[in-house]
C-alpha cells in the first residue's frame, strides 16, 4: 500500500484539460527527448507540433515516434541551436516565411552542469543557452505571437532557482565557475525574464487578447539533462523511484500550454499543475529590468 502511493505521490499533479490546438501551431524547444519529448507527445494529439532541436538526427526518431503514435502528420522537425544566435535567427526566419501563425511557444531546452564552456557568441553555457538563447528566439517570435492571440510564452525554469542570483558583476563566470550555481542563475534568469515578459506584455490589449506568460519547475526528472555529472547521473539511477518519469515531469508544461483556466494567468510560477512559492530573488522587479536590458545589450537587440 505504502509504494504505491508514494509513487502516485512523487508523480505529483497532471494536466486533466482536454482542450484542443485544432489549426493552432506549437513550438517546443529541446523536444527529442524527456520532458520535451513528452510534451511534444502530448501535444500532437491537440494539433500542429513543431520540435527546435540541435541534434536533428534525435529530432527526427522522436518526431517519427510521436506521429506513428498520434496518427499526426503535423509533428515536424526544425534545426535550432540556442547555443549560437545565428541559428536562432535562421530558425526564426525559416518559421515566419512557413508559418503564418505561432499560438504556443514552449522555451524547454536546457543544459546543466556543464564544465565551464561557451557559447559561439561568448555567452557561458548555461547562461547562454538557459536564458540568452530563449530571450532572443522570444524577441523574435513575439509579432507572430501577438498576431496569433491568444498565444501564450511557458518558460522552462526549476525549483533551483531559489539557489541562483544575477551575478551582473560576472555574468559568464569569468572570475568564479560552478556548475551546479551556474544552473541555478540561469533558472532565476528564466524566473525574472518570464515576470518582466509579462509585465510588458500586460497593457489591456493583451489581457483582453490573453497573451500570457508564465514559467514552471517541472520536478525532479529522470532524464539525460544530467549526462554532464557522473555523480548525479548514478544518483539519479539509484533514487530513479523518486523521481519523476518525463510523462510525469511534462505535465506541468502541458498544463501551462493548454489549460482554460490559465487564458488570462500570466506573470505566474507553477509546480505540479499549480502555483509555486518564488524566491525572494526570483520577486525582484529591479533585477528583472536590468536582466532585461542587460540582455538586450549582449544580444544587440532593442526589445522596449
Amino acid at each position: 500500500l505504502c509504494l504505491p502511493s508514494c509513487r502516485r505521490y512523487v508523480a505529483g499533479g497532471r494536466c486533466k484539460s482536454t482542450a484542443r490546438l485544432e489549426g493552432k501551431v506549437v513550438i517546443i524547444t529541446g523536444a527529442n527527448t524527456g520532458i520535451g519529448k513528452e510534451t511534444a507527445r502530448d501535444l500532437a494529439q491537440r494539433g500542429k507540433v513543431i520540435i527546435a532541436c540541435r541534434d536533428i538526427a534525435k529530432a527526427e526518431a522522436a518526431a517519427s515516434e510521436i506521429r506513428a503514435e498520434t496518427g499526426n502528420q503535423q509533428v515536424i522537425v526544425k534545426k535550432l541551436d540556442l547555443a549560437d544566435t545565428k541559428s536562432i535567427r535562421e530558425f526564426a526566419e525559416n518559421f515566419l516565411a512557413e508559418e503564418k501563425k505561432l499560438h504556443v511557444l514552449i522555451n524547454n531546452a536546457g543544459v546543466m552542469l556543464c564544465p565551464y564552456s561557451k557559447t559561439a557568441d561568448g555567452f557561458e553555457m548555461h547562461l547562454g543557452v538557459n536564458h540568452l538563447g530563449h530571450f532572443l528566439l522570444t524577441f523574435l517570435l513575439l509579432e507572430c505571437l501577438k498576431q496569433s492571440a491568444p498565444a501564450r510564452i511557458v518558460n522552462v525554469s526549476s525549483l533551483a532557482h531559489h539557489g541562483g542570483r544575477i551575478r551582473f558583476h560576472d555574468l559568464h563566470g569569468e572570475k568564479s565557475y560552478n556548475r551546479g550555481l551556474a544552473y541555478c542563475h540561469s533558472k532565476l534568469a528564466n524566473v525574472l525574464f518570464t515576470r518582466e515578459l509579462a509585465r510588458r506584455l500586460q497593457g489591456k490589449f493583451q489581457r483582453q487578447l490573453g497573451f500570457t506568460a508564465n514559467a514552471l519547475h517541472p520536478g525532479s526528472v529522470s532524464s539525460e539533462l544530467v549526462r554532464h555529472s557522473f555523480v548525479m547521473t548514478w544518483l539519479w539511477k539509484i533514487f530513479s523511484f523518486f523521481l519523476k518519469t518525463p510523462c510525469e515531469g511534462a505535465q506541468t508544461s502541458i498544463y501551462c500550454a493548454v489549460a482554460e483556466e490559465l487564458d488570462s494567468v500570466t506573470g505566474q510560477y507553477f509546480s505540479d499543475c499549480q502555483p509555486a512559492y518564488v524566491s525572494p530573488r526570483g520577486r525582484d522587479d529591479e533585477t528583472a529590468k536590468k536582466l532585461w536590458s542587460v540582455s538586450c545589450e549582449l544580444l544587440g537587440i532593442q526589445w522596449d
